[in-house]
């Protein structure tokens, strides 16, 4: 297959990520990068690898579109996540968007139905669904060896939180972070969340309560199936960045993140597990997720499908943290009412 020109648009934190990931992924023979200010895309693109795919700079994102792209990764803003999907719909690209796929779930909606309409072929970034224990993990369950599952623990724990000012904009600890945690859940374990319960503290910096979030939160979910699981998040864990998920079943346990950099050590005598320095942020954690994650959207823009998170499943995420954020106000439980639009 020829090498594809694959396009970006948003080179901030997870774009500047993304853009030297795709540089060096095999297939990519062209990176066109875009963004709000396109200084900061030229000195994205100058920081490639000179051995990877030939970089350029495209003053504005229509700009970028009309350049040829074979297809469109989004790492801007959320709030600009909606036009420049329909966008890339509209281009007739595949399209691989940062989550979510709007600012909340009434906004997502007719995207999905836009999506659906042009036959568009649009991923949402998950990059869970591509980490070796995840994956492994869903594995284990798909083939019965764990039995039948009692018990789900997930866990997402910042080392710090980011600044205050993006938690203003977040949505919310559960819709910010939480929400990798219900998408895992769902995908591994094929069932439905139907009810949270969930409760928040503020410990640490006021101005966190302040802005209308929380710095610690936990959610009771009940599956379909009655099988409940629990999800804790975290801004202020001292120890690294935390993240795992436990399966409990009937025949067995499996547990992801016990790996020898785990955000945590062990209280019994004689056990130096783990023996590497913790992982610092989320995109350390990750890396190799999010290196697997763009080559399988590499794989689709070729016809080739794969794991990728499809869009009416990120926003079945959104509305079970959509549910969490409205439990954690009210105090109350909260339905999860089903997803229910046309997929593509």
């Amino acid at each position: 297959m020829p090498d594809l020109h694959l396009g970006l648009a948003g080179v901030g934190r997870i774009g500047a990520m993304h853009a030297a990931n795709l540089a060096t992924t095999p297939g990519v023979g062209t990176l066109t990068l875009a963004d709000a200010d396109p200084a900061r895309a030229r000195a994205v693109a100058a920081a490639l690898p000179a051995d990877g795919a030939a970089p350029r700079v495209a003053e504005s994102v229509e700009a970028l579109l009309r350049s040829g792209i074979d297809g469109l990764v989004v790492a801007t803003g959320t709030a600009a996540h909606p036009g420049l999907i329909r966008a890339g719909v509209e281009a007739g690209v595949p399209v691989l968007c940062e989550k979510p796929v709007a600012p909340d779930v009434a906004l997502s909606l007719p995207v999905l139905e836009h999506v659906a309409a042009r036959g568009g072929v649009v991923r949402i970034g998950h990059q869970r669904r591509h980490d070796a224990g995840y994956r492994e993990a869903k594995r284990a369950f798909d083939a019965g060896e764990l039995g039948w599952l009692h018990a789900v623990r997930a866990v997402t724990c910042d080392a710090a939180p980011p600044p205050v000012s993006f938690l203003a904009t977040s949505g919310g600890l559960f819709r910010d972070c939480s929400v990798h945690d219900f998408d895992v859940l769902r995908w591994i374990t094929g069932r439905e969340v139907v009810e949270v319960y969930a409760r928040g503290s503020n410990n640490g910096d006021p101005e966190i309560g302040r802005v209308g979030d929380v710095d610690t939160a936990l959610a009771v979910c009940t599956l379909d199936d009655g099988t409940l699981a629990v999800v804790t998040a975290s801004r202020y864990n001292g120890a690294g960045h935390d993240v795992r998920l436990e399966l409990q079943g009937s025949l067995g346990t499996v547990v992801v993140g016990m790996d020898d950099r785990m955000a945590a050590r062990s209280a019994e005598t004689g056990v130096a597990f783990p023996p590497g320095p913790p992982h610092a942020t989320f995109a350390e954690r990750f890396s190799d997720a999010y290196r697997a994650e763009v080559a399988a959207f590499v794989d689709l823009v070729n016809g080739v499908e794969g794991d990728l998170c499809h869009p009416a499943d990120a926003v079945a995420a959104s509305r079970v943290a959509d549910a969490a954020q409205e439990s954690l106000l009210t105090g109350a439980p909260v339905a999860v009412r089903p997803l229910e639009v046309p997929v593509a």
